[in-house]
């Protein structure tokens, strides 16, 4: 799903029973983890990995900030997709905003997730790495 100015990638992933609570919902905790999933998967489809950015470049990406939105449950055994958008460049920081939809297409959870770039060798925040920035535009018109 591309439009302009913003990036969106989706993907798929079933509710594993040891991810559930005892109602059989999707437990409310492992929700980030359906981030991280979206967002590595976004990265892949750029042609960036997390591993390289790490090993090769030396550049970190802590999570600075989450805002969750639990809309309704997502129970066991349900294909979920994860709906990942950009919407605005990365400069210091990048933030996700996440969409979860059941196999209804009806919204579960939505959540925005920032992250900053950091050198893994001084610890510093650092702007985004070009390569990112450059795949990117490719999306977004100039302004």
């Amino acid at each position: 799903m591309h439009d302009k100015n913003m990036y969106s990638h989706e993907f798929k992933k079933r509710v594993r029973y040891g991810e559930t609570d005892q109602m059989g919902y999707l437990y409310y905790g492992n929700y980030p983890q359906y981030y991280e999933i979206g967002r590595v998967e976004m990265l892949r489809s750029l042609g960036l990995t997390y591993k390289a950015m790490e090993e090769e470049q030396g550049i970190l990406m802590p999570v600075v900030s989450m805002n969750i939105r639990y809309v309704r449950p997502a129970h066991y055994d349900e294909l979920l997709t994860i709906l990942t958008t950009l919407r605005q460049l990365p400069d210091r920081f990048i933030t996700f905003h996440m969409e979860l939809f059941n196999e209804r297409s009806k919204l579960v959870n939505g959540a925005t997730v920032k992250l900053c770039f950091v050198d893994a060798a001084s610890g510093k925040t650092i702007p985004a790495p070009e390569m990112l920035v450059k795949q990117l535009k490719l999306y977004f018109e100039e302004t």
